[in-house]
């Protein structure tokens, strides 16, 4: 057994160029396990808090506060407790921090802590992450949902929707699948350009054209499958990821590219038109994250036919 011996928090810089936490625990043995904790430009307001420091310094989104938690409270709460023991860890993490949302010691701040331990742990018993988390003999890889067209606050004035994604859900094996989406990626380039528009790339690094309507997005991922030398429906599929939290207020959803507002069972209509329309396999926040009725409906006319995902909507929230 190795305990942890010490952990360190620091202040880093993300892929967008802004402030996140990383982790560093090392073990009695001098085993060290490092983890930066990733961050979304949208997120669901029921979601654990990202401690942030406010105020002018990085434009409010410091974290040294959660930095300073891991450094002090949460450091001394887990050294000397057992690297092995995750489930313990976690816990002692989550009974420190005492709110429902971590709110107190902060989400990135526990998150950090939580996976820098898992990393460890992994290095001492010299076995990949996935393997001492998972603990099986064989292991299958999921379909990869590669999202190649950014909109919404992934990428301004492209799409109401946004993420629009290539799902090579036909392919033999995942690294014929990382294949087909790659190629797919490269064809929409052609697309786009065919069609005069730019090829510019949104904060996730799908592109972000000015299009006039979330059609006209769905249309031109379609057509870049077929470039590639795929058929729609058979080899590649679409997912969607509207975040329609974002679009979302006083009951009604406004997609402002098409000019509709509408309400939601207009709403809950238009993706059943689409999943009729268009080879659609998966659909994220479909609905806001407030509007529960429209979520039984959703899944009444569309559970059985396709994936719904619920992100903004559940934010790993048991309760919710």
């Amino acid at each position: 057994m190795s305990t942890v011996e010490s952990m360190k928090a620091r202040e880093i810089l993300d892929s967008r160029g802004n402030p996140t936490l990383q982790v560093e625990v090392e073990l009695s043995d001098g085993t060290i396990g490092r983890a930066a904790v990733p961050s979304g430009a949208s997120t669901g307001k029921y979601e654990a808090v990202e401690l942030r420091d406010s105020g002018s310094r990085f434009n409010g989104l410091g974290v040294l506060r959660a930095v300073n938690n891991v450094n002090e409270d949460i450091a001394a709460a887990i050294v000397g407790m057992s690297a092995t023991e995750q489930a313990a860890i976690d816990r002692r993490l989550t009974e420190l921090d005492g709110t429902a949302n971590k709110s107190r010691l902060g989400a990135n701040a526990i998150l950090g802590t939580s996976l820098a331990v898992a990393h460890a742990a992994a290095n001492l018993a010299h076995t990949p992450l996935y393997h001492h988390l998972g603990r099986a003999s064989t292991y299958t890889l999921p379909v990869p949902m590669m999202n190649i067209l950014n909109g919404g606050k992934h990428a301004a004035n492209s799409t109401d929707f946004q993420e629009f994604m290539v799902v090579p859900a036909g392919a033999s094996s995942f690294r014929h699948a990382l294949q087909m989406g790659t190629e797919v990626y490269h064809c929409l380039t052609e697309v786009l350009k065919d069609k005069g528009l730019n090829t510019n790339v949104g904060d996730e690094g799908g592109f972000a054209p000015s299009l006039s309507s979330n059609k006209q997005a769905i249309e031109a991922v379609l057509s870049a499958i077929e470039k590639a030398g795929y058929k729609p429906g058979r080899d590649c599929f679409i997912a969607l990821d509207p975040a329609a939290s974002e679009f979302y207020k006083d009951g009604r959803y406004t997609l402002a590219k098409e000019g509709a507002s509408l309400n939601t069972n207009e709403m809950v209509n238009y993706y059943v038109n689409w999943t009729s329309s268009y080879p659609i396999i998966s659909l994220e926040d479909g609905l806001a994250e407030d509007d529960w009725d429209g979520w039984q409906l959703l899944t009444q006319r569309l559970g059985s036919k396709i994936q719904l995902v619920g992100d903004d909507l559940y934010t790993t929230n048991v309760n919710r």
